[in-house]
């Protein structure tokens, strides 16, 4: 099969997450971390409050609370070993970034009337980057991005008409750092970075998180009475890789289950890594981006995650 061909395969798959993600939107939230409450600080519970009355998430695994494992299959141990202690419809040893984020929310299935003052967010990229780097050339990914980001725009205009106000938005990570694609797909000693990962599928990475930036700050001009927050996921997590040691995590181009093939077997701490299993993050880089995120440094515009909800909703 020729490059255009799995292009246009891709782009069909993109299609189909579209139309199922806005399916379930119309339904109810299996796919999202719906919750009533607040959102604070999960590392102070004295913190200020903001209340977003649910949250709905579409994303990859890297986000994804079940929906996987519910509708294809459950996942199983050692996944969930760290904090669970079973596998809870997370692809990683414990909780992921968002569950860190709305730590403090009880839950309760969302009501009509909470759509429009809901949270939106979205985590998306790996797979569609995963699929083209694994099927064709770099360059050839880069021409396909454009069509990812138009599908991206259009689940979010169809959020809008459905009430859709407040939407959270994170760009996609270093994928040249993942481990799957540092053991799978080596790179030759001049398309090695600094720190071990492959240059050009960050490029990658890079030229697609440019082209979603724009696109948000269209999306922003063109859609009225909305709020949108860019989140610089890529520099958080290479900031982690690259200073690994620094935050008590041991090698970081390694992963915790599967190094040998075997992904029934739990590493023996998995607080050390930063991979869980190649491809996901474990807890603890979970927890350590979720707190990263805190502060809004690495948002756009640059504001604390409390302070975004009382901005966005008027609190």
């Amino acid at each position: 099969m020729d490059w255009r061909r799995r292009l246009a395969n891709l782009s069909r798959g993109v299609s189909w997450i579209v139309a199922i993600g806005s399916l379930l939107v119309g339904t109810f939230s299996i796919l999202m971390m719906v919750r009533r409450g607040r959102i604070s600080n999960p590392y102070d519970a004295q913190s200020s409050s903001c209340q977003f009355p649910a949250i709905y998430n579409f994303g990859d695994s890297n986000s994804d609370t079940g929906a996987v494992s519910a509708v294809f299959g459950r996942v199983h141990p050692p996944f969930g070993m760290t904090y669970f202690h079973k596998p809870s419809g997370r692809y990683s040893d414990g909780r992921l970034i968002i569950d860190f984020l709305g730590s403090d929310i009880k839950d309760r299935f969302p009501r009509p009337e909470d759509y429009k003052r809901a949270l939106y967010t979205f985590d998306i990229g790996q797979n569609d980057l995963h699929a083209g780097i694994t099927s064709m050339k770099e360059e050839q990914v880069k021409t396909y991005i454009p069509t990812i980001i138009n599908e991206f725009a259009s689940a979010v205009e169809k959020l809008y008409q459905q009430g859709a106000r407040t939407f959270w938005i994170h760009n996609t990570g270093p994928i040249g750092c993942l481990p799957y694609f540092v053991k799978n797909y080596p790179p030759t000693p001049e398309n090695t970075d600094q720190i071990g990962c492959v240059k050009s599928y960050n490029n990658v990475a890079q030229e697609f998180n440019k082209n979603l930036k724009d696109k948000v700050s269209q999306l922003q001009k063109q859609l009225q009475e909305t709020s949108f927050m860019y989140v610089d996921i890529y520099s958080v997590k290479y900031s982690l890789i690259s200073q690994a040691n620094k935050h008590g995590f041991t090698d970081p181009l390694g992963q915790c289950i599967g190094q040998d093939g075997n992904f029934s077997r739990g590493c023996a701490n998995p607080l050390e890594y930063i991979s869980w299993d190649g491809v996901h993050y474990t807890e603890a880089a979970n927890k350590w981006i979720a707190n990263r995120l805190q502060d809004g440094s690495f948002s756009a515009p640059k504001l604390p995650l409390m302070k975004a909800c009382e901005a966005f909703l008027g609190s």
